[in-house]
Parts: structure tokens; sequence; C-alpha cells
């Protein structure tokens, strides 16, 4: 009867750790969709240190986290929107994953816009698109260099670039988009050129166009809009 005893009581306890759910804090966490910056116009990978950092603190690891560095005076359809194309393929190939999460400021989100729209594999790449402080129906301001800087005409309201994203659907696909504004952005004339129609539009409140870089709710609404 000892022996039975000896060999039953392993045996149920096996039984019961197979039928039973394993605590939540054992599971494996889902893998997250990688995050890639695209940075805005005379900037570079350095502006999303703050964001980076909070999206840290809700547990993305480094290896999910890309920015994207590139020469911010040249050509959004001819030369930007492609090489952000081989960017996301390399990191999808680098992570394994199927989809990018593409998160930019200002000018950068003209280059990711056309990257979504008009690149083949940019709808079923591309998960969540958000735009901060994006020239996304193209700002005054951009004249003041549209003389020599190919980059500032792409942002001139009635330019070549700006009518084609305007044309059809401004938000295509199945991708989720979502902008934030701010009704003080010294850059962004007028302050409505930044919502898109079937976006969601988030008003920032008064903050300067780069402030929206580093703003605590800005970046709160933006982790939380990941996750949707």
């Amino acid at each position: 009867m000892s022996r039975l005893r000896v060999w039953i009581v392993p045996l149920c306890a096996a039984v019961v750790s197979v039928l039973l759910p394993a605590p939540a804090g054992a599971r494996e966490a889902a893998p997250r969709i990688p995050v890639v910056f695209v940075h805005g116009y005379n900037a570079d990978p350095g502006v999303w240190g703050g964001l980076r950092e909070d999206l840290r603190a809700d547990g993305y690891g480094d290896g999910e986290l890309f920015s994207f560095g590139y020469d911010t005076h040249r050509s959004v359809n001819e030369v930007l929107s492609g090489e952000l194309a081989a960017y996301v393929a390399d990191v999808k190939r680098r992570t394994g994953a199927s989809r990018v999460d593409l998160v930019a400021h200002s000018f950068g989100s003209l280059v990711s816009r056309w990257y979504v729209k008009f690149d083949a594999a940019g709808p079923s790449s591309v998960a969540h698109w958000i735009s901060l402080a994006g020239p996304n129906h193209g700002t005054g301001t951009a004249w003041a260099c549209a003389l020599w800087d190919q980059a500032c005409r792409d942002m001139t309201p009635g330019s070549y670039v700006q009518k084609r994203l305007a044309e059809g659907d401004e938000t295509p696909g199945a991708v989720r988009y979502a902008t934030w504004w701010s009704n003080c952005d010294e850059v962004i004339n007028p302050d409505g050129s930044v919502p898109l129609a079937g976006a969601e539009n988030n008003a920032a409140g008064c903050l300067d166009h780069n402030a929206l870089l580093g703003d605590d709710g800005v970046s709160g609404g933006v982790r939380a809009f990941l996750r949707t």
C-alpha cells in the first residue's frame, strides 16, 4: 500500500499541473510590434530619447525600438520613402515581425505617409502610424527655405507631395492612424494641417513644435494608442 501511495501522489500532481493554467506571472509576454521612429527636418534620431525611455519603462526592449536616420534635405517621394521601405524590411527581417509601428515627428510624417500609401508593401507592413506635429497638409513656414531645399518644397501647401498624399483616402489600408497637434505650434501653419480624415486626431494643448517630443501627456497618449 505504501508503494502505491508513492506512485499515486506524483501522478496526481503531474495531472493537476497539466490541467490547471500557469500563474499569470509565469506566462511569457506576447511579442510586441517593433517601433520605428522617423525624425523630422534638420533633426536626427537623438530626438526620440524621452519617448524611447517611456516605452522601455512600459516593457519594450532595445531590440524592439528602432530609429530611422536620414538626410532631411532630399525628396520625400523620389528618395526618402524608398530608404524607409528598405529600413522597415530590414527591421522585419531582424525581428521576425510581420509589421512595425511607425512614430513620426514633423517632416518625418510625410516620409512615412508616402511609404504607407504608395509602397507596395507599406499597408501590410504597418500596424500603427503616428504623426506628431506633421505638416500633413503643408505648412506656410516651409516657403522660407523652398527655393533651395527639396524637403521644404515638399512641405509647402499645394506641392506635388501634398497633392498626391491628399488624393483619395488619407488613411488607407488596415493601418491604425493617429495624430497629435498643438495650437501653439510655431512651425506648422495652419494648425489644422496636422489632422487627417480617418485618423484619431488629438489636441496636445499649447506646446511648441519640438515640445510634443517630450511632453508626458503626448507620450502617454502615444503609448496607449500603440496598445490598441
